[in-house]
């Protein structure tokens, strides 16, 4: 048992310390403000305050995990030990020379995106806008890395100290943003199609459209069967999140009265798990997100608990609140549109702390790291270069033993126009992914 002294018990003390004991380290503790018990103890144990009492093992605070509300916070980055440091102390005996767990908790509760930020054009905080972006250590899985570190510093004080042993995970995941390109669109959206294309003098566009409808060529975005034998051949077991909006600007999939767009769901969800797409129209419209969960779980008579953002569009703490009240349970939208890597510094799932409530939530976060469309349309990367950095960040979730999750759509998995050349990319990546489960 590890035994940790704190002078006062706060809720974000409980919360950060139950995420780096209770769960990336996986060793029992107890949290004390019992002077007279710590110092007669004679367990592994350390303190977190101002200063030490004495030669015990002491990790100096800052005030950060000891307040309530949200203020501006004065980070002053540094680098130590070649991985990134903020909320520096200066205590000589203290075994850090900043206050991770404050540090951590700044990240995992996404507490910047609570002050006031310059959106993007779809209402989104951006990746540039991070701390992390901002310092470059937005690739870096921080918040793991410094479990690590604690626990080097724990295991050479208390040998005898037992950690539960981590292992690396993959889940990919996708996004039924539109289920076909052409397909089951209905006469009106199907018309304006033609109409568009013929504004443009996309004539191959017109006739690939009406093959397609008359059963000559097969719909473009129509990947199903590639996915299934990928996942079979790979053991895989993904995620798919569908998009069941009313029409709008940036919602666009088929109609959801569509008998075909019904059968689909209900396939994809005879071999996967399968989760609400919430709309961007929805994002501001509580009975909207519900009507959406509700014709989902009317599709496949169950209820629905996972969930991820359309367009990731993600606020604080409106967004996570509306999916609580909703009982979604676990969210997948932790990410950046415009950057790959880690938005919360950790590649494990969490649950979110609501800060204007002071208090955990029973919403599970899942960090996903990568999301094709990042690499092509934000960061303008080739195939090949988008690998590259797929690698790198599985690499990086796999050194602390964490989860990756990787982010693709069906639309890309066509390996035609725009996405020529992709499906081969994410065959590596998840051929890549899964042997590093076995390394």
């Amino acid at each position: 048992m590890l035994l940790i002294y704190t002078p006062k018990i706060t809720k974000r003390i409980k919360y950060i310390f139950n995420l780096y004991f209770g769960q990336l380290l996986a060793t029992p503790f107890e949290l004390t403000s019992n002077t007279e018990l710590f110092l007669a103890s004679t367990e592994a144990k350390f303190s977190y305050a101002g200063s030490p009492f004495g030669q015990e093992l002491f990790f100096q605070s800052s005030d950060l995990l000891f307040k309530t509300g949200i203020e501006g916070q004065d980070l002053n980055y540094f680098i130590h030990e070649k991985n990134a440091a903020f909320y520096p102390v200066y205590h000589s005996k203290s075994a850090l020379p900043f206050d991770l767990f404050a540090a951590a908790f700044y990240l995992v509760t996404r507490y910047e995106e609570y002050l006031p930020y310059m959106r993007d054009r779809f209402g989104r905080f951006e990746a540039a806008e991070s701390f992390a972006g901002r310092k470059e250590f937005l690739r870096k899985p921080v918040v793991n890395i410094w479990a690590q570190k604690i626990k080097a510093i724990l295991s050479q004080r208390f040998p005898e100290l037992q950690f539960e042993k981590r292992y690396y995970q993959f889940i990919p995941t996708i996004d039924i943003d539109s289920a076909y390109a052409y397909k089951y669109k209905g006469a009106v959206r199907t018309i304006g199609g033609i109409v568009s294309a013929l504004s443009r003098f996309e004539f191959r566009e017109i006739s690939e459209r009406i093959k397609v409808i008359l059963g000559l060529l097969k719909d473009p975005f129509d990947t199903y069967n590639y996915q299934l034998n990928i996942q079979r051949k790979y053991l895989l077991q993904p995620i798919y999140f569908i998009l069941l909006a009313d029409y709008g600007k940036l919602d666009k999939n088929l109609p959801v009265t569509s008998r075909h767009f019904q059968v689909l769901v209900k396939s994809l969800a005879d071999y996967a798990q399968v989760g609400i797409h919430p709309s961007v129209a929805s994002g501001e419209n509580f009975p909207k997100l519900k009507i959406e969960i509700d014709r989902l779980n009317r599709i496949l008579n169950r209820e629905i608990t996972q969930s991820r953002q359309h367009f990731l569009r993600l606020n604080f703490p409106s967004t996570y609140r509306n999916l609580i009240q909703l009982d979604i349970t676990d969210d997948y939208t932790m990410g950046y549109a415009s950057e790959p890597g880690f938005r919360a510094g950790i590649c494990d799932p969490f649950y979110f702390y609501d800060l204007d409530m002071e208090t955990v939530t029973k919403l599970l976060i899942h960090p996903f790291q990568v999301m094709e469309g990042t690499l092509k349309d934000y960061l303008y990367k080739t195939p090949e270069q988008s690998l590259d950095i797929i690698k790198l960040l599985i690499d990086e979730v796999k050194a602390v033993d964490g989860t990756f999750i990787s982010l693709w759509h069906n639309e890309s998995l066509s390996n035609q126009k725009r996405w020529a050349g992709w499906r081969h990319i994410y065959e590596e990546m998840i051929e890549y992914a899964v042997s590093r489960t076995q390394a």
